[in-house]
This record gives C-alpha cells, structure tokens and sequence, in this order.
C-alpha cells in the first residue's frame, strides 16, 4: 500500500523529523500542529481561541493540499498546556465543527515550549 508525504507551505514548515502529514490506506495523519503561522515561523495568538484558530487553519491548509478537507476529519486529538483552557479551546472548536464533529480526545502538553498553548493531530478520510 502506497504512502504519501503531504506538504504545503501554506501551514507552518516541520521538522526534518517528521512530516506535515502522511496519506495511506484511504486516510491522511496529520500530525501535531502547533498554532505556527507559516510566514512568520511564530505562535500566532495569546488566547486559547487565538491559538485553536491558528492550529485548525493550518490543519484546513494540510488536509486541503491532500486532497480533503476539515468536514472528513474522523479523529482528532487536543493537547493543551493547561486543562482549565478546555472550555475556550472548545469555544473555537465549536465554531468549526458546529455538526457532526469528529471524535476527539485531549492530553496534556509537556511545558516545553513558551507561550503554546494548544496543538491538534488529525486523522481525515482521504
């Protein structure tokens, strides 16, 4: 079964470690996404709703160079640095998946980088 490394340059670049996404097996892995603005190379936003944004149009830009979009999504997982900004990370959600949403776990963020608030994996029908 062929695999695809999918890349835009319209969300933030990766790591020589590992890529934007991989397409195999009808489905596109999207990996962490950070709230990266891909011209800048920085966190975009300071509120949780900023940041949730910031990662859900990045993952919009990778699913779209795929092939898909954020309305194939079928899994999602939410990592936040602090489990009390469930609520606004959820807000934003919302607004993105208002029906029919993906199914969704969360975690905690390791406290590594400063000022991250939020990243999100995804997994989307091809």
């Amino acid at each position: 079964m062929p695999r695809n490394i999918v890349f835009t340059s319209k969300a933030a670049k990766p790591s020589p470690t590992y890529s934007q996404a991989v397409k195999a097996a009808g489905l596109v892995f999207v990996s962490g996404t950070a709230p990266t603005d891909a011209a800048t190379g920085q966190i975009k936003g300071t509120t949780i709703q900023e940041q949730t944004r910031q990662c859900l149009t990045n993952i919009a830009a990778i699913l779209e160079a795929a092939g898909t979009s954020l309305d194939k999504i079928v899994s999602a997982t939410v990592i936040l640095a602090d489990e009390d900004e469930f609520a606004g990370m959820n807000e934003e959600w919302v607004r993105w998946f208002p029906t029919d949403p993906p199914a969704r776990q969360g975690a905690k963020l390791p406290a590594r980088i400063s000022g991250l608030k939020v990243s999100v994996a995804v997994i989307a029908e091809a």
